[in-house]
């Protein structure tokens, strides 16, 4: 997108594409979007924006999406980070619920039913399934974030959406200091 076009125009999603194509361009707009910028908060309030806009276009009823970021003052803990949708629980132990799971294995986890999952931690109650994928540091191995989207519908995701929102976890920490 040249100089004279505007940042919003990113959140523009086909309805009519595909879920690769519509998955396909949330990549190339955060590439975009985070070029010369290193900014993670920055960078994941754009990308947690891309996300909402893209599932909103492919008519999946997501009810939150963003980030939670390992706090670095406290050992094995995740902070709230960018998201878009309710307000959210705001740490949550590595471990602990999809999330703190996801950050502890370094595995994303595809949950199709929420009410399912062992200590299923309900931030929204309303939350039927659940994608959360690993940001990892690509030289030290460590959890930096990860990529949490809630739907309000059973089996909201599949591995599509796994494949995607994983390759958008090694652009955001390639793009990002944390």
């Amino acid at each position: 997108m040249g100089d004279n076009q505007h940042h919003a125009n990113y959140s523009i999603f086909s309805p009519e594409s595909s879920r690769e194509e519509t998955l396909e361009f949330l990549l190339v707009s955060y590439e975009s979007l985070a070029k010369e910028q290193t900014n993670w908060v920055c960078n994941l309030a754009n990308a947690a924006s891309l996300i909402w806009h893209a599932y909103k276009a492919l008519q999946v009823n997501v009810n939150w999406a963003g980030f939670y970021v390992t706090d670095k003052t406290k050992q094995n803990e995740l902070i709230l980070g960018p998201f878009q949708g309710k307000p959210a629980c705001q740490t949550i132990i590595f471990g602990k619920g999809v999330c703190g799971t996801a950050a502890s294995t370094q595995r994303t986890q595809l949950i199709p039913d929420v009410n399912k999952f062992p200590g299923h931690i309900a931030c929204d109650g309303e939350t039927k399934s659940e994608i959360v994928v690993p940001i990892l540091d690509l030289q030290t191995a460590e959890t930096l974030a990860v990529i949490d989207l809630d739907c309000l519908d059973f089996e909201g995701f599949n591995e599509i959406d796994q494949k995607y929102l994983e390759k958008l976890a090694i652009l955001i920490s390639k793009t990002c200091k944390f």
